[in-house]
């Protein structure tokens, strides 16, 4: 639980760190080959900008050459601008999407991102060269008819009251045909525009013609027990805007842009690409014998959290496409095709048990990877001996097996 005074986010320290967070996220971007990104897709969380005093918000502002304003009582006003001289370099478009949490714990804080963004599009007396904000806003203004403020619209969440983007719930239910219903469900969910004023209006054409523009989606990682392959949030807000963003720019494999994770929980902070965090998370979580028989001794609630992470890992695949195919052969060598450890964890847990074999075979049928006829046929029938035993028709001895 956390003590904050709302009127003092992001704070001073924040202000620093968010200028050193974005020039990292740039210089990321370009040591993978590419050049200063015109837009970007950030996805912000309430509970974290709690705990670290409102450094991403403060990243946000920075990448838009933005401040906080305040008042003579040190309090929170609305923003300001840093002048292009003093930037050095043009002002980045941030589409910014919110958590629920967020929405609800923060409404100065959507005021001070909304009035940035205006401040920034309005600017009409800097180089549209050096304002992206503002020459992707009045492109959109000229194609439209709207008005500035309108086509300057760029923090986006849920209607009042409504919280996730339910990607999460359509991914683990496993009844989706293809991606472009991911990124339906997504914009329908979180097209709500929040202006100057704090309140909500649906804008999802907008929102669309925002995120054709992104090119990078983003999101910190504040928490050492929480990964991207721990809980569905993080597929369900950075996996759905991604896939969001790749049917906006036209659907096609190569539309899918660069996902960055801001790994805030140690130092000065690293940003990694999202196949290298979730790669890194599978080999430190999923198949390190210390945290999988660490999850063991809990019985029944240790084999559903290993459950949740294969679940997880295949959400990243179905909204990102990043995941790596020896992620799936490798989990499936450890949990499925290893009859000890097989029969392990269907004595703890059968039901988690079928559901992770589901879940290998649902990834290859989805083709997130190709295993040889050998391993699919053997993980095939590691998941028939599952359900036998989930319907308590499983015997041990070979003529009983399939009784």
């Amino acid at each position: 639980i956390h003590g904050f005074d709302p009127f003092r986010i992001p704070s001073a320290f924040a202000v620093k760190d968010g200028f050193k967070q974005a020039q990292l996220l740039i210089d990321r971007h370009r040591a993978d080959g590419h050049g200063l990104p015109e837009s970007i897709a950030m996805v912000l969380w309430g509970s974290d900008n709690l705990k670290n005093e409102g450094a991403p918000i403060a990243q946000a502002l920075a990448l838009m050459g933005a401040l906080p304003r305040f008042d003579s009582y040190g309090r929170i006003a609305g923003a300001t601008l840093i002048p292009l001289s003093e930037l050095g370099r043009p002002r980045i478009d941030v589409v910014i999407t919110l958590s629920g949490i967020f929405r609800d714990l923060l409404p100065l804080q959507i005021k001070l991102l909304a009035e940035a963004a205006y401040l920034c599009a309005s600017a009409a007396d800097e180089p549209i060269e050096m304002n992206w904000i503002r020459k992707h806003a009045l492109a959109y203004q000229q194609e439209h008819g709207c008005t500035l403020e309108t086509a300057a619209l760029r923090v986006y969440g849920n209607a009042e009251g409504a919280y996730g983007s339910n990607v999460n719930n359509l991914v683990e239910s496993g009844k989706w045909s293809d991606e472009g219903e991911i990124a339906e469900t997504y914009t329908r969910r979180k097209g709500f525009a929040y202006g100057r004023t704090g309140r909500a209006v649906q804008q999802t054409a907008l929102l669309k013609s925002a995120l054709a523009d992104v090119q990078l989606t983003y999101q910190n990682l504040d928490s050492v027990e929480l990964g991207v392959t721990t809980v569905d949030n993080y597929f369900d807000t950075l996996g759905g805007i991604t896939q969001a963003v790749k049917v906006a720019k036209g659907g096609r494999s190569s539309d899918v842009p660069p996902v960055y994770i801001g790994d805030q929980t140690r130092g000065d902070g690293a940003v990694r690409s999202l196949r290298e965090q979730v790669a890194l998370e599978t080999r430190t979580r999923m198949l390190n014998p210390k945290w999988y028989e660490g999850m063991l001794e809990h019985g029944y609630e240790g084999v559903r959290q290993i459950e949740v992470h294969v679940t997880n890992t295949m959400g990243w695949s179905a909204t990102t496409g990043q995941v790596q195919p020896w992620v799936y052969q490798q989990l499936s060598e450890t949990f499925m095709l290893d009859p000890e450890m097989r029969e392990r964890l269907a004595k703890l847990n059968p039901t988690a048990s079928v559901r992770v074999a589901n879940r290998l075979l649902e990834a290859s049928a989805r083709n997130y990877w190709q295993p040889d006829a050998a391993t699919l046929d053997a993980l095939r029938r590691a998941g028939e001996e599952l359900e036998d035993r989930l319907e308590g028709v499983f015997s041990d001895s070979p003529e009983g097996a399939h009784a």
